[in-house]
């Protein structure tokens, strides 16, 4: 069925329409905040013809002997989830399929989740997901989210996580033929206010078009979140999750395309942070962020294409990807902040550094730049400057440019181990220029591979990425071709 996307339809309204429509049927299993999302359903009439069950494994021994242990520990983590998600769906196929499996879609909505506690000392957030089927007795798809709840109310938290998980399930059976609109429909009736969706992916047959990189992009573009991660790999990832208790190393920039300069900054940056007294080496995680302005550029809009090519290339070199909304760097690190305790690195060249150190970039805030940098500075945070090569001068943090008044705060960070200089690099890749690359790349003339690592160039090459002009022949043309080559 396909229903055109009217985002002021109600919560009730979707959960009736669920209700009304006698295919869809299956279970719910809510843990750790009510059973919020199954109450809407039962409030809103007909249920009987939609819940097959629903049930709350609140106790954790309960809940592990239903779905098994965690080895973790903790249970509000994807890994539970799915056992919810797996257990659930396997028992609605096990007990129903004979009777009605012909002409039923068969579900199973999951949810564990932690809401505000008593003492107000937490963060609610929770994971969500439902597996359903578009046609009788078809494979299932999953969709999983991940939230968070930010009303300072646990009632109200728990009135979120109801609306959400309604929205959930209607967009799943309504607007599957889009993925962009099932994701916005998932905040209707929810403002970013109240929730912020970090998390989405979306897989199974039905879905196999569906790119989860793009999904992750939306939810930034869209104000779902400020902040989502996927890694080399493609795989969607939680960002509190990807980086709990670990040592961070972030190199921001357009990255259009990585070039043999920022192989150098990241590889000398990550031996420098390395060897810092108090990192861990086997617990460094290195990220290449994208900020939205970085991805926009000149345009309005973002190209999607533009921002494949970049994850394509940046993940053929092993990168986990950070897409984010925070332009300034001190909004950036209290971000990082929150998720991990460990020490956190961030590369970057003179010229963010001069950018960092603008003062008319923090007007908006009443401290000023002192302000922000008690946010960038104040926490385990360190900066690692590469040098850049201008007007035939090198420059590093030796000679760095600055006003007079601000002499004294730039010398104070270098003098307390806040900001140091790359010492290793090599002087080559410092005339390297990034933009010059993609011209050289737009238009088809040699010599910009030199200035990008070997498997960049081969995959720019091979996938036409950041339009390189690659010929592409249809297959009969192609044959025609080659029957005219073997003429001559």
């Amino acid at each position: 069925m396909s229903i055109k996307y009217d985002k002021h339809i109600g919560t009730k309204q979707k959960a009736l329409r669920i209700n009304l429509d006698r295919r869809i049927y299956g279970s719910f299993a809510e843990i750790g905040a009510g059973q919020d999302t199954a109450a809407h359903f039962f409030k809103a009439g007909g249920a009987s013809g939609t819940i097959a069950k629903t049930m709350s494994a609140y106790d954790m021994k309960f809940s592990d002997e239903i779905y098994g242990p965690e080895p973790s520990g903790r249970y509000v983590v994807e890994s539970r989830l799915m056992k919810m998600i797996q257990h659930e769906y396997d028992l609605v196929e096990q007990r129903l399929a004979e009777k009605r499996g012909a002409d039923s879609l068969f579900f199973a909505f999951a949810n564990t989740v932690v809401a505000l506690n008593y003492q107000k000392s937490n963060e609610g957030h929770g994971w969500l997901g439902l597996r359903f089927q578009l046609t009788p007795r078809a494979p299932y798809n999953d969709v999983v989210i991940h939230i968070k709840m930010l009303d300072n109310d646990s009632i109200l938290q728990q009135q979120a996580l109801g609306v959400i998980g309604v929205n959930l399930i209607y967009a799943c059976f309504n607007y599957y033929k889009s993925p962009e609109t099932l994701l916005m429909s998932l905040m209707d009736d929810l403002g970013p206010d109240r929730v912020h969706i970090d998390m989405i992916r979306i897989q199974g047959p039905d879905f196999n078009h569906v790119d989860n990189r793009l999904l992750s992009l939306y939810l930034v573009k869209h104000g779902f979140t400020e902040v989502a991660m996927f890694g080399p790999d493609g795989q969607v990832l939680q960002p509190s999750e990807a980086l709990y208790k670990k040592h961070i190393l972030l190199l921001r920039g357009r990255l259009r395309p990585i070039t043999n300069v920022h192989i150098d900054m990241l590889r000398n940056g990550l031996k420098q942070f390395k060897a810092e007294p108090d990192v861990d080496e086997k617990k460094v995680m290195m990220v290449a962020e994208l900020t939205l302005q970085n991805l926009r550029g000149l345009e309005k809009d973002i190209n999607e294409k533009d921002f494949l090519d970049r994850v394509d290339v940046l993940s053929s070199i092993g990168q986990t990807v950070m897409i984010s909304n925070y332009h300034e760097y001190h909004r950036l690190v209290a971000f990082l902040a929150k998720t991990t305790r460990l020490k956190i690195g961030l590369v970057l060249g003179v010229p963010n550094l001069e950018y960092i150190f603008e003062e008319s970039y923090y007007q908006n805030l009443p401290g000023g730049i002192l302000e922000s940098f008690s946010t960038l500075f104040s926490r385990n945070v360190k900066l690692f400057v590469y040098p850049t090569f201008k007007n035939g001068k090198l420059y590093n943090c030796q000679n760095f440019e600055l006003s007079t008044n601000l002499q004294p705060l730039f010398h104070y960070l270098v003098c307390n181990d806040k900001i140091e200089d790359i010492r290793d690099y090599n002087e080559e890749n410092l005339r390297i220029s990034t933009d010059r690359v993609l011209e050289l790349i737009k238009r088809g003339e040699p010599g910009w591979e030199e200035s990008v690592p070997t498997e960049v160039a081969d995959m720019i090459k091979n996938k036409c990425l950041f339009g390189f002009p690659c010929v592409v022949y249809e297959p009969k043309m192609a044959a025609h071709i080659h029957q005219a080559v073997g003429n001559l």
